[in-house]
């Protein structure tokens, strides 16, 4: 039976899925590996550790599915983005990587939007207003020159983990259109070109690293950019032995983990919206850019369009929420004390409090605001308390205010009171909850869609690999094609339209929180 393999190069630990060629999960594993955390602010890894446990990972997959190497057709790979290589003569690592993370470069990302202001590769940064997150490539890089001098002259490759991964795999560098559209300020519509006497950097943000003193990076940098679901080549003798694999195995490229997901949850059609749920939220929008033509998203708080990701005739728009699942983290630990309630205990508890929590209101910005207004400095609040309130009204309030800061996002994104949001389709821990994806889809009111499979990215990157393998074939299919085969609706739940009402209300109390407690939060800047 012929199958595909999905690879996650996540945050903490790399996770491999077997799939049919229809989208079904035949094995998974995953396998962790360390983060070190030299400094305050700054987060590394050692990509050693990713291969390692990758092959470990593989190995491990392929005895559970108990299935010979030769099934195994084609693989891709997701992994967090911005995480920063840097590779000396013969791929040899000179440093621990930049983990996506890793802030160190927060003066640079500052220096960048001053030395560059106005620079057309600065418009996903919120319309060219700001801020530029540290954690995105170019000021990583610009750190590395400025406070690395002799590492950054004997590097001859400057790249990112997933680049990394597949050069180990394949022996080509080459960097994924979806990152340097997202992460690296380039046109990757035009990246995925060959060089020509008259175009030496097609796509490159020229200017921009022109004012910033950065152009010796434009040699560093793979010179080959591979659109998602393009053939990268097939592995090394030395890749199929550590992971187990035949030679003919086809590796196919991947990209960001957030924006392979959005393929998993077959969210690739113009005026699609996607909720990633985790640790923090991620709201995405999918753009026609077909005729070549950018669109108008240059709007505080929101990121994009992507040039060329996830392919030419679409992009991608973005905001956030910073400290979403992470806050009820932290809240179920203070709340549960020494009877370690679960999250479902919390749940059944507060499915008794009315909307609203008899008056107590929470602004869910924890660790910062992205979405709609973008501040470092914003911090959460909890508002409203008296003592007649308990526990359940406390959970209540706060799974409440994640839901109208998602409201808020999706509002930057798509329209003043989300009017013509479609239907949200959903992946991550909120898919957990069903109370939470009925106040998800009340608060906003629309439809939340949920998928067959608990992991997006995986099931992106075998629908790509599967892509990217037929590719040239006479069963050559198009991503749309692989999605509508291999993505499978498992449920939709949709908004009641009087709580929707009562949350209309209580949502104009909470737009007053951030604007009122703004002095409060920068009282010491």
């Amino acid at each position: 039976m012929a199958l595909v393999m999905g690879i996650d190069a996540g945050t903490e630990s790399v996770r491999v899925c077997l799939f049919t060629l229809q989208g079904h999960e035949v094995a998974t594993y995953a396998v962790e590996y360390p983060t070190s955390f030299p400094h305050n602010g700054w987060a590394e890894q050692h990509p050693e550790e990713w291969w390692i446990s990758m092959g470990a990972c593989v190995r491990t997959v392929l005895d559970m599915a108990n299935c010979k190497k030769e099934n195994v057709c084609a693989l891709a790979i997701d992994a967090t983005c911005c995480s920063v290589v840097s590779l000396g003569k013969n791929g040899f690592v000179l440093r621990p990587c930049l983990l996506w993370m890793d802030t160190r470069a927060a003066g640079c990302a500052v220096d960048i939007m001053t030395l560059a202001e106005g620079d057309e590769a600065l418009d996903i940064n919120c319309g060219g207003k700001g801020p530029l997150s540290a954690e995105w490539m170019i000021p990583k890089a610009l750190w590395m020159k400025r406070n690395e001098p002799e590492i950054w002259s004997r590097s001859e490759v400057i790249c990112e983990k997933l680049d990394y991964i597949n050069y180990r795999c394949t022996g080509r560098m080459c960097a994924s259109a979806c990152n340097v559209a997202a992460r690296w300020h380039f046109d990757a519509r035009a990246a995925v070109t060959a060089r020509t006497g008259d175009c030496k950097y097609p796509g490159r943000p020229l200017s921009l690293l022109e004012k910033i003193d950065l152009l010796d990076i434009l040699e560093k940098w793979p010179e080959d950019v591979v659109s998602v679901g393009d053939r990268i080549g097939s592995l090394t003798a030395a890749a199929a032995e550590h992971l187990g694999l035949s030679e003919d195995t086809v590796v196919v490229q991947g990209g960001p983990d957030a924006y392979i997901g959005m393929v998993g949850l077959g969210c690739i059609e113009p005026g699609q919206v996607a909720l990633i749920t985790g640790s923090s939220h991620l709201h995405l929008c999918v753009h026609d850019t077909s005729d070549g033509t950018d669109g108008d998203v240059g709007r505080m708080g929101v990121w994009g369009l992507y040039r060329g990701a996830v392919t030419n005739e679409i992009s991608f728009s973005e905001g956030g929420q910073s400290s979403t699942g992470s806050t009820l983290s932290w809240a179920r630990k203070l709340l549960s004390g020494a009877d370690r309630y679960s999250y479902s205990d919390l749940d059944n508890e507060a499915k008794d409090i009315p909307p609203g929590a008899d008056g107590l209101l929470v602004l869910e910005t924890f660790q910062g605001s992205r979405t709609p207004l973008t501040d470092s400095c914003q911090r959460g609040a909890i508002v409203g308390l008296s003592l007649s309130h308990s526990r359940a009204h406390l959970w209540r309030a706060l799974l409440e205010g994640v839901c109208f800061g998602t409201r808020a996002c999706f509002e930057s994104l798509i329209a003043p009171e989300c009017a013509g949001l479609p239907c949200v389709l959903v992946t991550g821990g909120a898919t957990r909850s069903n109370f939470w994806l009925q106040m998800h889809a009340d608060v906003v009111g629309a439809p939340v869609q949920v998928n067959e499979g608990s992991n997006a990215p995986l099931l992106g990157c075998a629908i790509v690999a599967m892509v990217g393998m037929l590719k040239g074939t006479d069963h050559e299919i198009t991503l749309h094609e692989a999605v509508k085969r291999m993505v499978r609706k498992a449920k939709v739940i949709h908004p009641d339209m009087d709580m929707h009402e009562i949350y209309n209300r209580i949502y104009k109390k909470y737009q007053q929180l951030s604007p009122a407690l703004r002095s409060v939060f920068h009282f010491d800047s």
